[in-house]
């Protein structure tokens, strides 16, 4: 009987702790890209002439508005379409004519659907494979993928004016897409660079080994703006700036799993040194990945 009783309290404590551990990720994530009942507030800015970015709630859009429609750059969430349109329509009549992706996760992808028939969307070959393949956990279930697909470079022509979309390797996932507005000489990163510090997607196939590789290319185009896929727009020293402190988190981490420290001593070593929050999506999705990459 007592056995019976040890076993079976073991195994409530089992599947409250997986519970708890579910929680904790479904929550993490819902702070990432979580659903509001109420619209998001979004507010949109000049960068340069014709070229608008939207920002709020998921990752910064660029509009760029030309005599023939607008070309987007990624749009937010699936409840943000309402007022990314509102925005849009405060800077042109001109209809939405192509949606650039430049990764698969929903905050990005997420309101692809709302422009099924009406625009052409287009992403790498692994952004689309990555949604069809339900790569991002917790990700919706109605996330459309692009129809129009590359697997190194892409150029819209619209009205007078180019747009170039190009893979230029691996980083925060396997399909990061870089679009580059060559006459504006402002390049649009995706969350190639984002926030402060890196999310490395493993399970979406990210590498922190290949991203300062990924941005040194970034880095030979003709930029002088950048838009990244969260925070406020800077520049190519800001660009720079962002993918030294991927290298510095890398040499960092590489050096302390050879030293022999456990993935414990790392996390709190990424959560003090680089901004990493407990419990946090890095600690989930980049630090297991990492350790491996690394070793």
């Amino acid at each position: 009987m007592t056995a019976c009783y040890i076993v079976r309290t073991m195994s409530r404590t089992l599947l409250a702790r997986a519970a708890a551990g579910m929680l904790l990720l479904m929550g993490c994530w819902a702070a990432y890209t979580q659903t509001q009942k109420t619209p998001p507030k979004l507010t949109i800015s000049k960068v340069k002439e014709d070229l608008y970015n939207i920002e709020g709630d998921g990752g910064n859009v660029a509009v760029y508005v030309t005599g023939e429609g607008v070309i987007l750059v990624d749009d937010k969430f699936e409840q943000d379409h309402e007022g990314i349109m509102e925005n849009v329509k405060s800077v042109t009549t001109q209809p939405v004519k192509y949606v650039l992706n430049t990764h698969h996760h929903a905050d990005h992808s997420g309101g692809n659907g709302k422009f099924v028939g009406a625009a052409q969307i287009v992403s790498t070959a692994n952004a689309r494979n990555n949604i069809l393949g339900h790569k991002q956990p917790n990700a919706p279930d109605n996330v459309s993928p692009a129809n129009l697909v590359f697997t190194k470079d892409f150029s819209v022509f619209l009205g007078g004016k180019e747009v170039r979309a190009g893979y230029f390797g691996r980083g925060h996932t396997n399909g990061d897409a870089l679009i580059y507005f060559p006459a504006l000489r402002t390049l649009h990163t995706g969350d190639l660079m984002a926030g402060s510090t890196p999310l490395i997607d493993y399970p979406g196939g990210g590498s922190v080994v290949e991203w300062t590789r990924t941005l040194d290319e970034a880095l030979k185009l003709d930029i002088d703006t950048v838009i990244p896929g969260h925070g406020k727009v800077t520049d190519k020293a800001g660009l720079l700036a962002y993918r030294n402190n991927v290298e510095k988190l890398r040499t960092r981490a590489s050096g302390l799993l050879h030293e022999g420290k456990s993935q414990d001593d790392i996390a709190k070593v990424m959560t003090a040194e680089f901004g990493w929050a407990a419990g946090g999506l890095q600690l989930q999705w980049s630090l297991p990945g990492m350790m491996q990459e690394l070793k």
